[in-house]
């Protein structure tokens, strides 16, 4: 062979054979051989350790769905401030309490109060959230739930707060929210309180039947949301040139019941909201709220779980998803924290838990973990709120727990107000205290809108193995086109629709890190 085609014959095996190890060389293969989600994965990891990047990647990642967020405790403290100035309200200088018209050494509130230093702003933001609660002189439990009780006058301004929460949402790339409120404005709770209690909860039923709770619980809470909700769309600008990204977050809302009342009022509430959630399509779910160690809460657990299960045996469609084990060592005995979990489930019926916290101290924790990922009950993680309200964070938080066991859980926000946070420093403070990846982000997002309550089927035929349903099966969201038949299967399903958006999103959003 002559030397200039020895030459050329070498060149080319030595080309060969140095593609086909670089092709299998994980670092070092060509950009190419990666997917779109590879690549975004190991740009993540990239940046885990450099909190401003990792800050705008994680809020800008779509994160599906916020299922626990409570509307009064997601406006933050200065958006109150603004309002109770705009309506020259009082507020008392020592305990900053919150008044319609001014008492005994109370004072009216305006921007002259302020800059007179009459009262002093950032101490008042302070009481009315658990801002710098560590100075506060109480545990951040107290702080928490001791802020609820100073701006109540406040909260009556329902489109506005609902407005807030879906404009934030929609800056953490939040597509969809369910809130928890009290959607009859109270009037279960005092029709509730003149009811005289029985043991038979067939006769109490009867009896509030009689009494037209139904009806008048129906005409408050379709009132309350249409007015709400048209006041959140005026305020958002929907419709309208420029309206604010909040009009596209979709939401549902959860009837809220008081667990620290009379059982009267208890039961009056759950009753109402069954019947809420059965009628209006807005109303998806019910939800016991208030803290769970109050002496009423623990004293009346149980009872509260055969309420739920009696209501259930009547509206067996009507979904529940309950605060449970928001408790750690000390806050309560040891034996409070042995079967929250497990009743709310087992007894109650609930197909999601918010919270969780006490896992570990469950009697018989590991069954407990196996049940709630064979019965695909989804836990709603609120890492900041654990960590204010009961001091647990980290390696105490169950959250590897619950992942490991194959239990489905997504992020939320809880109180993002009282507790300043937001969807994406909730997300931030999963990598910085739990090392979550990528990937297992991704699957959050996805798992929040499977377990959403929204009405409608699952894109999803087997979520498990992300198998498409047969009617979408030949689609891609990338594509730009959809196919007649899985467009209608989208338009006839509101739960596919967001969930095959939110696809489209992770795309958008992966393509971004080529």
């Amino acid at each position: 062979m002559k030397a200039p085609l020895l030459f050329i014959w070498l060149f080319i095996v030595a080309s060969g054979i140095t593609w086909i190890w670089l092709s299998r060389s994980p670092d070092l293969a060509p950009a190419r051989a990666a997917t779109s989600e590879q690549r975004t994965a190991q740009y993540f990891d990239s940046i885990r350790n450099q909190p401003v990047k990792l800050q705008a990647f994680l809020r800008n990642m779509p994160k599906g769905a916020d299922l626990h967020t409570h509307l009064s405790g997601a406006v933050y403290a200065e958006t109150f401030m603004k309002w109770a100035i705009q309506k020259e309200l009082c507020i008392d200088p020592a305990t900053f309490k919150v008044f319609d018209t001014c008492g005994k050494g109370q004072v009216k509130l305006n921007k002259d109060l302020f800059k007179n230093d009459g009262v002093p702003y950032a101490k008042v933001i302070d009481a009315w959230s658990t801002r710098n609660w560590q100075y506060s002189g109480k545990n951040g439990h107290d702080q928490f739930f001791g802020t609820f009780g100073l701006w109540g006058p406040l909260t009556k301004q329902l489109g506005q707060m609902m407005a807030e929460v879906r404009s934030r949402a929609a800056a953490g790339n939040v597509s969809y929210l369910e809130i928890m409120l009290t959607a009859d404005g109270g009037e279960s709770w005092t029709f509730g309180e003149n009811l005289k209690w029985q043991e038979n909860f067939n006769d109490m039923r009867d009896q509030l039947t009689r009494a037209g709770l139904i009806e008048k619980v129906g005409a408050a809470e379709k009132q309350l949301l249409d007015q709400a909700e048209q006041a959140a769309r005026d305020e958002l600008r929907c419709g309208q040139s420029q309206p604010d990204r909040g009009c596209d977050v979709e939401v549902r809302y959860i009837f809220q019941v008081g667990r620290t009342s009379p059982p009267t009022q208890v039961f009056t509430q759950m009753f109402a909201a069954f019947e809420t959630v059965n009628r209006d399509p807005r109303v998806v779910a019910l939800n016991l709220v208030q803290p769970e160690d109050n002496i009423i809460a623990m004293g009346d657990f149980s009872l509260h779980m055969r309420m739920l299960d009696y209501f259930h045996s009547i509206y067996p469609q009507v979904n529940i998803t309950l605060h449970a084990g928001e408790l750690a060592p000390g806050l309560v005995p040891p034996e409070g924290m042995r079967s929250h979990i497990r009743d709310s489930i087992e007894i109650a019926h609930a197909k999601r838990i918010g919270h969780g916290v006490d896992l570990m101290y469950e009697r018989d924790a590991d069954q407990l973990l196996q049940q709630m990922a064979s019965r695909n009950v989804m836990v709603e993680i609120c890492l900041t709120s654990n960590d204010v309200i009961l001091g647990v964070r980290g390696e105490k938080h169950p959250l590897r727990a619950y992942m490991a066991a194959g239990v489905p859980v997504a992020l939320a926000t809880d109180d993002e107000g009282v507790a300043r946070s937001d969807i994406t420093r909730e997300y931030l403070k999963a990598v910085e205290d739990h090392n979550v990846t990528y990937g297992q982000f991704k699957n959050m997002t996805r798992t929040g809108l499977e377990h959403a309550f929204i009405s409608g089927q699952s894109l999803w035929q087997n979520f498990g193995d992300l198998q498409v349903t047969s009617q979408c099966a030949g689609d891609r969201p990338e594509s730009g086109t959809v196919s007649q038949q899985c467009q209608q299967f989208l338009n006839s399903n509101r739960k596919a629709s967001l969930q095959w958006n939110h696809e489209r999103n992770l795309l958008v959003f992966e393509n971004q890190h080529r």
